[in-house]
């Protein structure tokens, strides 16, 4: 009950978002290396063999590395209601294509050896690619859509409307994002496989990595500048109510305001700390693809990839989704969180679980070290 009083409902409010952030970057960092080696399965390997071989480097992970979604689902689901009401209901056509593409994945696992036929196991090839392209693309443009405000209003009642399609959400500069996403996880893909693979599998993927690896660098960049001088952002224009209710419609904002997403740049220097990650990590992670730096590579990788996400966060805070058609409807930190008791539970649960979740991945991970030969699917009996 003493940390139940210490910990204020603002404090755990932030404390919650930046979880959240978290949880999204576990994700990306473990399983977006299983979307970006599928995305990349029909072009690094070109027999059947060193498809086998691609397959099984992530065939013992990816269940677990997937938990950090199921987490990041729950959490949204828990502390941020508002939001998880609006993304599953406005989003939902884009969710529903990502889970079923996701879906793809264990089944191409599961039956893709079942038959020897050449044309059921390249079907099967091309949907694992399906797999990992159309979630990593989604994601993105997601991502994208955010920060240019979905068209979403509340009514008194707090019921979410929301006003848009699915088309809607194809526009260009959320399109842009989605490229962004499935060029940083297929540069994380390729950087897995030059880990877990040798011979020419592994040089092709090296190859793709680095030319993934310039198009992140290239295509973040131009997301940047584009929303810098293109995209105008929004302003909370009243009194922000850190300990306030979870009602939204209490405030106040201003759309239009150019350069808004970078206001947290200038007024808290530090936060550039996030781009800089962004931009070093991915260009690290190219320099350790040309130089060989298999392990380290993969970190560098990871590392750009939580930089670019942590470059999101810092630019929109304290603004999780904007609404893009009733200003006042827009969540925020201070907003559209749970209650003071159910953020405070729930944070109990994650001291107490994810430490655990880390600790059985992280010996998942050192059991199932080492590279993929061809002798293992040839020899194996538990292989993909």
């Amino acid at each position: 009950m003493i940390l139940h009083t210490l910990l204020d409902y603002d404090v755990l409010r932030v404390i919650w978002w930046l979880l959240l952030g978290v949880l999204l970057i576990g994700f990306a960092v473990t399983d977006g290396f299983d979307l970006g080696v599928g995305a990349l399965l029909p072009f690094v390997a070109r027999t059947d063999l060193e498809r086998r071989v691609v397959i099984n480097t992530i065939g013992p992970v990816w269940e677990g590395n997937q938990v950090w979604l199921v987490l990041g689902g729950g959490a949204i689901f828990a502390a941020w209601p508002h939001i998880y009401a609006m993304s599953f209901s406005g989003f939902y056509l884009a969710m529903f294509a990502a889970l079923f593409a996701l879906i793809l994945r264990p089944v191409g696992f599961k039956y893709r050896s079942k038959r020897e036929s050449a044309t059921w196991r390249s079907a099967w090839d091309w949907a694992l690619f399906v797999g990992g392209f159309v979630p990593a693309l989604i994601f993105g443009v997601a991502i994208g859509n955010v920060l240019q405000g979905v068209p979403f209003r509340f009514t008194d009642d707090m019921r979410m409307i929301y006003e848009g399609t699915f088309f809607g959400l194809l526009n260009p500069y959320a399109v842009l994002c989605g490229l962004v996403s499935v060029t940083m996880l297929v540069m994380h893909g390729g950087a897995w496989l030059t880990l877990k693979t040798e011979g020419t599998v592994a040089e092709r993927a090296r190859r793709f990595a680095s030319l993934a690896a310039l198009g992140t660098l290239v295509l973040y960049a131009l997301a940047g500048w584009l929303l810098w001088a293109f995209v105008a952002g929004y302003q909370l224009s009243s009194p922000h109510l850190a300990n306030g209710p979870s009602n939204p419609l209490l405030k106040t904002v201003t759309a239009g305001v150019a350069g808004a997403w970078f206001s947290n740049y200038q007024q808290h220097p530090w936060t550039l700390l996030a781009p800089a990650l962004g931009f070093a990590g991915t260009l690290a992670a190219l320099l350790g693809l040309r130089a060989r730096w298999e392990g380290l590579t993969v970190v560098f990788s990871g590392l750009g990839i939580a930089g670019i996400i942590l470059s999101v966060g810092a630019s929109m805070f304290p603004f999780i989704v904007p609404s893009s058609i009733d200003l006042r409807s827009a969540l925020m930190v201070w907003d559209a969180s749970s209650s003071h008791k159910t953020l405070f539970i729930m944070l109990v649960c994650a001291v107490i679980f994810v430490p655990l979740i880390l600790a059985y991945t992280s010996w998942v991970y050192r059991v199932m070290w080492g590279k993929v030969r061809t002798r293992d699917i040839t020899h194996g009996d538990h292989a993909y």
